[in-house]
């Protein structure tokens, strides 16, 4: 008697062991049709940042190289003119150099809002110079093809991307700018022996005050 009772007791906690197993697994069953079915806006999920094209992060990679290159220029000039003793043209070539630098940077911040990490082109640092004039007939120079870049830039981007168009705009003003006081020193230099040392003196005396 002992051993039918027993018999149905295991009988019976068996049969509620597997109906609760059963349950269970057609509650997790349940769970994880409903988690098909859910609307993709119920869906927690990181959205990808978007990025700058490549033929935009190509051209501005190079503009970066460009502007090195500048700041070099200027460097160097600096460096000439004071050894030289033209003081006031070393301190307006290191404000050009310091500029320079803050140009490069600007458009490295712009690339890396963008998600691109910026690759940094090595470029050409020593100058060596023979004058005043020559320096600043090169710096026009530099300044004029900085502003021809960024000028075909700007119209390269103007369909494809508005955000990077009006970004190279406030660049293109810059060389705009720098051209202009360049080619002010170089009409002034009409005015001057510039064979003469102390016509230079004046003339910088003047212009680099």
């Amino acid at each position: 008697m002992e051993n039918i009772k027993k018999f149905k007791r295991d009988f019976l906690i068996k049969e509620n062991e597997e109906a609760q197993q059963g349950a269970e697994a057609q509650a997790q069953d349940t769970e994880a049709k409903a988690e098909e079915k859910a609307p993709e806006s119920d869906k927690v999920g990181i959205a990808n940042p978007a990025k700058l094209k490549e033929e935009i992060t190509k051209a501005l990679n190079e503009r970066i190289g460009d502007e090195y290159t500048a700041h070099f220029f200027y460097r160097n000039a600096a460096n000439w003119c004071r050894n030289a003793n033209y003081k006031k043209a070393a301190a307006f070539f290191e404000a050009e150099a310091a500029g320079e630098l803050d140009h490069a940077k600007g458009i490295q911040d712009y690339l890396t809002q963008w998600n691109t990490i910026p690759a940094i082109p090595s470029v050409k640092s020593d100058q060596s110079f023979s004058g005043l004039v020559e320096i600043i007939s090169k710096a026009y120079g530099i300044e004029m093809e900085l502003l021809e870049k960024y000028s075909k830039n700007q119209q390269e981007f103007a369909g494809s991307h508005p955000a990077t168009f009006n970004f190279v705009q406030k660049y293109v003003d810059l060389q705009n700018q720098a051209v202009g006081e360049y080619s002010d020193l170089l009409n002034a230099l009409q005015l001057v022996n510039t064979e003469n040392k102390l016509d230079l003196l004046v003339f910088e005396d003047r212009y680099f005050a």
